[in-house]
């Protein structure tokens, strides 16, 4: 009778299982990147978080008492910002009628190409390219002399003005190309239907794309600012190192290069960091003070 029973039906192999939660061969094409990101992003920044809390002399937390107890260390933090953020907010102030304009154009591609060019040049590049054009003996000032508008040269450059114009030329392609994605990706006809109301064209922006667009503006604001706040060469090339654009990433390459405080250098890239990731923290979580429902005018 025990050799005629049915025979019990055996559970779910450890593949099946496994597959149920999500972990099958696709899943597998994922480790590449982890392990990437792991030994390029995870494990620098442990080590310099690490690092930051072994200083030289002191206790564990001496380097950031060092530092919000220093003025000439913590106003790079108030001095970044003071270029960042307008930086920021300028860049999608312009970009966001600029690609509602170019949508509607026929030679999209060969304009978006153009705009593009100041993000291959380089910061450097572009650096160098405006104390030519900008400075003392620049074409800028000698034909504004030239013309009788001015008596001397005017100082454009190795102050704020001269970073803020660097930002601004090689942020801004970047914070264009985010905006059009975005802007081109809603459906046309959601306007169409709100001028058959009667909107205007205010109006149609306000209610129409403003809501679907915050999103996007919230992660190219987010994108464009952390690009800004680590600006480094233009700072140095353009700015004065020691008085107005001495921002927190040159208070870190001088920790680093020139007292050879690696573990102050460390403390005050997390610091730096830590504030990143403070405005974009706020910055996303205000994405839902404007629209909650979901973004179903989207053309895919």
């Amino acid at each position: 009778m025990h050799a005629l029973a049915p025979r019990t039906l055996e559970g779910p192999s450890l593949r099946q299982r496994l597959a149920a939660r999500g972990f099958d061969a696709v899943t597998l094409l994922v480790l590449p990147a982890a392990i990437f990101s792991l030994c390029l992003f995870v494990y620098p920044f442990a080590f310099g978080l690490v690092l930051s809390f072994e200083p030289k002399s002191g206790g564990w937390l001496a380097n950031y008492q060092r530092f919000f107890s220093d003025s000439f260390l913590y106003d790079t933090i108030a001095k970044t910002l003071w270029l960042a953020v307008p930086v920021t907010i300028l860049n999608l102030v312009l970009a966001v009628p600029i690609a509602f304009r170019v949508r509607l154009m026929r030679h999209q591609r060969l304009l978006t190409t153009i705009l593009v060019l100041p993000i291959t040049l380089g910061t450097v590049l572009v650096a160098e390219g405006l104390l030519n054009y900008l400075g003392p003996q620049g074409w800028f000032n000698r034909t504004l002399m030239t013309l009788g508008l001015i008596s001397q040269p005017l100082k454009l450059v190795h102050n704020y003005w001269g970073v803020f114009a660097s930002l601004v030329i090689t942020g801004f392609p970047f914070t264009f190309l985010l905006t059009l994605s975005y802007v081109t990706g809603i459906d046309p006809a959601l306007e169409q239907a709100g001028a058959t109301l009667g909107a205007s064209a205010w109006q149609r922006f306000r209610y129409i794309y403003l809501p679907l667009l915050m999103p996007g503006f919230a992660i190219t604001f987010c994108l464009s600012f952390v690009q800004a706040f680590s600006v480094f060469p233009s700072a140095v090339l353009l700015g004065a190192p020691a008085g107005p654009t001495r921002v927190i990433s040159i208070a870190a390459y001088q920790a680093a290069f020139e007292e050879y405080d690696y573990s102050m250098a460390s403390a005050v890239a997390m610091i730096m960091g830590f504030v990143q990731l403070a405005i974009v923290v706020a910055v996303l979580a205000s994405r839902g003070l404007f629209y909650r429902g979901p973004a179903s005018g989207a053309k895919g």
